[in-house]
């Protein structure tokens, strides 16, 4: 089991950029894929990004393609969510989350723990 803490949302304009963060802890960390996923009010939770524990492979969802960039850090258990280009429809809670599987999997079923989330919101 790992523990999730994200960080750094908050209010931006559309076009400009904002990077979360999510700390992890445990000794752990490394051996987790790591994604992100995000909800908006009314909506399912969706995915984002992911990425897995070596960090040789990410994946992305359509919508955020050549505008986000997940990455990772092991040295300091935390992995990032730099976003650019940022749109009013990106407004959500985003949420990171662990799996264990050796498969870089994009369903919310297949992790296993979960942060709290943090809002960001894009104004237009």
């Amino acid at each position: 089991q790992v523990q999730l803490v994200e960080s750094g949302g908050g209010l931006v304009q559309a076009g400009g950029s904002l990077r979360v963060s999510c700390a992890a802890s445990g000794r752990t960390f490394s051996s987790y894929n790591m994604g992100w996923f995000r909800q908006a009010p009314g909506k399912e939770r969706e995915f984002v990004a992911v990425i897995s524990w070596t960090g040789g492979t990410t994946d992305y969802a359509e919508s955020v393609k050549g505008r986000f960039t997940i990455s990772r850090d092991n040295a300091k258990n935390t992995v990032y969510l730099q976003m650019n280009s940022l749109k009013p429809e990106d407004t959500a809670v985003y949420y990171c989350a662990a799996s264990g599987s050796r498969v870089v999997f994009t369903a919310p079923e297949y992790y296993s723990d979960w942060g709290q989330g943090t809002q960001v919101t894009v104004s237009s």
